[in-house]
């Protein structure tokens, strides 16, 4: 098995292929790749161990082989993936979960936040539902309104929500941005919203393209959906409610069309960055 997915590594390497939606090297990528064909757990280090027959070698070395030659990312072959210690059903639906906002929900948004007061939580474009989802497990006593433009993500999300029995919790909710929230408000408002620009976009390596475009495309320079945000936060949030906003390349250009506002840009302890947090005293407020 080892030798299997050594092999797999290096023929992934050979082919630079984009690691980014879940993985950030070849030998992780070529091992998700494998155990998924053969059918076999991923947190058992006795299977690196095993011997392959004939077939399971075809087939692991097949999807490897369709992982180089379409550029599908692994994620959408497996049909699942990992977020804040999590499993989750993903296909070309939903953007692939990889913010890394999933550092700060295992923390429960501390120090910024009190986590026992904390009792409505809206996820702003949840996709696959991995932010609602974590932030309904990270505080058993929220409810968690999930709320997503798009309805083919929301069948994604809907799946995973069935999975760890959150139905009762976690609100799944047609609306674009705030529209169909109406007058409610919460005490963490988070989301990883589409935030790339036309430039930006055209140049992605091509497992890009197999995501959704609606989840990724924010205009011509990427401020289309922050600004809505950083324009209708104020009206949805409780007054000590926190707002977290993933907008990754896109941060210089935040920086400069927000001047005036007192953004604390996050650092993380697994990489990424992008994520800026700002209170609800710090906002716009549009509707006061």
């Amino acid at each position: 098995m080892r030798a299997l997915i050594e092999r797999g590594a290096r023929r992934l390497q050979r082919a630079r292929v984009c690691f980014g939606h879940g993985t950030d090297n070849a030998w992780d990528e070529s091992a998700a790749l494998v155990l998924h064909a053969l059918r076999l757990p991923h947190f058992d280090a006795g299977v690196y161990h095993r011997r392959v027959g004939a077939n399971d070698e075809r087939r692991a070395e097949a999807l490897i082989s369709r992982r180089i030659r379409e550029r599908i990312p692994a994620v959408y072959l497996t049909g699942r993936t990992w977020f804040a210690g999590l499993a989750f059903h993903v296909d070309r639906r939903v953007l692939i979960p990889r913010s890394p906002i999933a550092e700060l929900i295992e923390r429960r948004f501390a120090p910024w936040i009190e986590p026992r007061r904390v009792r409505r939580i809206l996820d702003l474009g949840t996709g696959s539902g991995c932010i609602a989802i974590a932030c309904a497990k990270a505080f058993p006593r929220a409810r968690v309104d999930a709320v997503d433009i798009c309805a083919d993500a929301l069948e994604v999300a809907a799946i995973n929500v069935g999975r760890h029995r959150l139905g009762r919790r976690v609100r799944l909710v047609r609306s674009d941005h705030f529209s169909a929230l109406g007058a409610e408000r919460y005490d963490i408002i988070v989301s990883n919203p589409p935030y790339v620009g036309r430039k930006e976009l055209a140049s992605l390596p091509p497992e890009y393209r197999h995501e959704p475009p609606l989840a990724l495309a924010a205009g011509r320079t990427g401020l289309d959906s922050v600004r809505i945000i950083l324009g209708e936060a104020a009206d949805h949030l409780r007054p000590e409610g926190l707002l977290v906003v993933e907008v990754g390349n896109t941060e210089r250009a935040v920086r400069r069309a927000f001047k005036q506002l007192p953004f604390l840009w996050l650092e993380f302890e697994r990489g990424g960055g992008g994520v800026f947090l700002l209170n609800a005293a710090q906002l716009p407020a549009r509707a006061r």
